[in-house]
């Protein structure tokens, strides 16, 4: 049995993978324990243990302005702001993790790519880990556009030197965060790490998408491996919906599901084409925005997305990566609106794939209705999903994500230990928000 620690920003759509493959870790007789800001562990399920960190600088809700800006980036004064956050993140994750490992003495730690000084403080301290890219891969190559971009691929010369540009801003944009990574691999003994992406881990990149999704690549390194969406259980429908008439289930995520207008759109599309919308706005809206929402669609914070997806003719979504995989995953196409993070450069992914018809500005009532009209009438986009959908059928998931932890971190769990997991899984609470160094999901 190994002890694995888990790393994850404290955002559903990074931490939900995670979870998945936790418990299913746990399953196979393995122990598990989330570190992070005293704030993750309100969004851990209580059967998740819970060791904080950084309690003085990051006490409990100190989060939420940060969060809050999140659901408001738009023009490049707000990623300037956001570049800034995360450098003063990745300065206290640097300062504060390494002790907390100390201290807790996992075997082996499982990283979101996108936490760099967590890879770092890793790396430093010579603890085996590899990294989750929950969200759309972010290794660079010089023949794909940066992973934040809404550019198609383009391999011809002109394309190349279009990348080379894009990642020369990039570079010049994350200066913050480069400068804390560059001082806190010097004082940590790794000098020769210089820029966020040379942190990842050396055993194993693990990501949710599908080769079918991603442009194509030729320099992923070989210990790469893509697995398709990590998901546990689904959860049941527990409302009914209508059969007479198409369905769609629209999202912009927990971050974005404020953005009233957006929803006041999709919703009038919907209605001016004959089409039952299930909208779910992660708890942003207000009692008056559903009221206002033209009409008559179902609406309410949370719904279990895959079931509601099971049965939907397509998506309205943002183009978050878990909820494009969801919809992959069982052959849904999409109208595709990105706003921000990976966003667009997914958007531009099912462009190229013919699985959405994507709409990256003006996205007005009159815009979504005809991509509506366009994505019912087109039977191809229907079919290039469900080409991605057999792609992902066949990827592995989460399973091969913890074959690929335990065969490259060289630990597998005894069949004994493994039958009892799977008997009698994640019900340790007790000390589940201690601190303790006992705070873990564990297997009974």
């Amino acid at each position: 049995m190994a002890h694995f620690g888990f790393l994850a920003p404290p955002l559903p759509g990074h931490i939900n993978p995670m979870l998945a493959l936790a418990r299913e870790l746990v399953t196979r007789g393995n122990r598990v324990t989330f570190l992070g800001f005293p704030d993750l562990g309100p969004r851990l399920p209580d059967d998740v243990l819970f060791f904080p960190f950084a309690e003085q600088e990051q006490p409990l809700g100190s989060l939420q302005p940060y969060l809050a800006r999140l659901g408001r980036l738009g023009g490049p004064l707000s990623l300037m702001r956001l570049v800034r956050d995360l450098a003063a993140f990745a300065d206290t994750i640097c300062r504060h993790l390494p002790g907390a490992l100390e201290r807790l003495q996992p075997d082996a730690l499982v990283i979101d790519q996108t936490d760099a000084a967590g890879s770092l403080a890793a790396t430093a301290l010579g603890v085996p880990f590899v990294n989750i890219a929950n969200a759309l891969p972010l290794n660079l190559e010089p023949g794909v556009p940066p992973p934040v971009l809404a550019w198609g691929y383009d391999p011809s010369p002109k394309g190349l030197r279009r990348n080379r540009g894009g990642y020369r801003v990039a570079r010049w944009v994350e200066r913050p965060i480069t400068r804390v990574i560059r001082q806190h691999a010097a004082r940590l003994g790794r000098p020769d790490i210089r820029f966020a992406d040379e942190t990842w881990s050396q055993q194993a990149q693990i990501t949710q998408c599908v080769p079918g999704l991603d442009f194509p690549r030729a320099q992923l390194p070989a210990n790469f491996h893509y697995v398709g969406p990590i998901r546990g259980p689904d959860e049941p429908l527990d409302f009914h919906l209508p059969n007479d008439r198409p369905l769609a289930f629209c999202s912009l995520g927990t971050l974005q599901g404020s953005r009233v207008g957006l929803f006041r759109a999709a919703a009038k599309a919907a209605a001016t084409r004959g089409v039952k919308i299930v909208i779910a706005h992660g708890g942003g809206l207000s009692e008056r925005d559903m009221a206002s929402l033209p009409g008559s669609p179902i609406v309410r914070a949370f719904v279990p997305q895959r079931a509601v997806l099971g049965r939907a003719d397509f998506a309205i979504t943002h183009a978050g990566f878990n909820t494009v995989m969801d919809a992959l995953s069982l052959g849904v196409p999409m109208v595709a609106m990105p706003i921000t993070f990976e966003q667009p450069a997914t958007g531009a992914r099912l462009k190229r794939a013919g699985a959405a018809v994507v709409l990256q500005r003006r996205r007005t009532a009159g815009r979504i209705a005809a991509a509506i009209d366009k994505v019912l009438a087109d039977p191809s986009y229907r079919r290039s999903a469900q080409s991605l959908q057999e792609e992902i059928q066949s990827a592995g998931g989460v399973r091969l994500a913890a074959d690929i932890i335990e065969r490259t971190l060289g630990v597998a769990a005894p069949p004994a230990a493994a039958t009892r997991a799977r008997a009698a899984p994640n019900d340790a609470r007790g000390d589940s928000r201690s601190g303790s160094s006992s705070a873990a999901i564990r297997s009974s």
